[in-house]
């Protein structure tokens, strides 16, 4: 069993008269994660799953007598899917605005469910994004021989909780395939109507090929069929459900430096191969930089955000083909980072250097990865 990092935090705060809002893709582990947090508080959670239609008309009379009867003998409650629930955000205000001592904890799959919950509770509110299983968890349970031998494992499979507790390779394939067909895009059908979900498939597809590369959206709207606008439209709601990301090209406005574009990665590495069904082994793929750099630069995001470290990222180009794959900003303080999959000698692109003085340049490649993820 991996023990996920954000329980240890969630549950200390469950002391706080609050609201938590546990944000992360579908298939995840968010139940499992609250289940844990309940198990704990041995009888004073109420659990409700706001699918429920019964648990909508349980909550629907917006008032202090009705919440007190339903929460008499409980100091903590989680509404699963509360994104479900009919004006939850000024439910949840009433709440644990009137009822003490109380902690809510509410669950979504997308970030439409914080337009939804959280503005009526500005003020009262802790967020928490949960992760694909992070290798920074792993590290927790196998030493580093066997985090090796996974390795190729993780770039193909990505690391959802159920392809990581699979025996076989065929259960993981099988569990990724279904994911995408099943789970991936709910949100987007249900809360945006969205009328050709195949479009949604075919970016994706797209920009399954161009990780590492600057995405035109012109491009991908000639290709598509579609205008621009829609095709930022549907990166923006991609995005919103956490299967993709956006990174940036660092800029101080020099000449000969890209600022514009933009690059999009996947959260997980086995979405990705998932949507373009590919799952061969690294010896007889063409793109194993690009799992690489998708893989790194996922595992970070989550490294960061479990320790607490929120640098602004980017990529940097120039026009004439320096470039560092990741920029890392925080507080004025610039790091460089370069991947590369195998042992390669890399140097501090000349424009870089000298238009940056004094700024750390690691290369992080499979022999000497885990402390920048881990």
């Amino acid at each position: 069993m991996v023990n996920r990092l954000l329980y240890q935090i969630i549950e200390k705060n469950c002391s706080k008269q609050k609201v938590s809002l546990l944000l992360g893709a579908r298939r995840v582990g968010k139940t499992a994660l609250l289940k844990t947090i309940s198990e704990a508080k041995k009888g004073k959670c109420l659990w409700l799953n706001g699918e429920d239609e019964d648990v909508q008309k349980l909550i629907e009379n917006r008032t202090v007598a009705n919440y007190k009867r339903l929460l008499e003998g409980y100091d903590l409650l989680i509404i699963d899917e509360a994104q479900f629930v009919p004006d939850i955000g000024r439910k949840a205000k009433l709440m644990i605005d009137e009822i003490k001592p109380l902690h809510i904890i509410l669950t979504g799959s997308s970030a439409f469910d914080i337009a939804q919950i959280g503005e009526p509770l500005v003020g009262r509110t802790i967020s928490y994004r949960l992760h694909p299983i992070a290798q920074i968890e792993l590290s927790a349970i196998e030493n580093r021989l066997v985090t090796k031998q996974k390795l190729e494992e993780r770039l193909i499979y990505g690391s959802y909780p159920e392809v990581v507790t699979a025996t076989t390779l065929q259960d993981k394939q099988a569990y990724l395939i279904e994911l995408i067909n099943t789970y991936l895009l709910k949100d987007i059908l249900i809360f945006e109507n969205i009328k050709n979900p195949q479009k949604l498939r075919d970016l994706l597809g797209l920009l399954a090929y161009q990780i590492g590369s600057e995405v035109s959206l012109d491009e991908l709207g000639r290709q598509l069929g579609m205008s621009k606008n829609t095709v930022e439209r549907y990166l923006d709601l991609l995005s919103k459900v956490f299967v993709i990301y956006k990174r940036s090209g660092y800029s101080k406005n020099l000449r000969k430096e890209i600022a514009k574009s933009n690059r999009w990665y996947f959260y997980d590495n086995g979405i990705r191969n998932a949507i373009i069904n590919n799952f061969s082994p690294l010896a007889v793929r063409q793109d194993v930089g690009i799992l690489w750099e998708n893989y790194i630069l996922t595992e970070r995001i989550k490294h960061n955000d479990y320790n607490g470290y929120a640098p602004s990222s980017y990529f940097w180009r120039t026009y004439d083909q320096q470039e560092i794959d990741l920029i890392e900003e925080k507080d004025g303080q610039l790091t460089a980072f370069e991947l590369k999959w195998n042992d390669q000698k890399a140097k501090m692109p000349v424009a870089f250097a000298k238009s940056y003085t004094n700024v750390p340049f690691t290369l992080v490649h499979q022999a000497d990865y885990l402390n920048f993820i881990s």
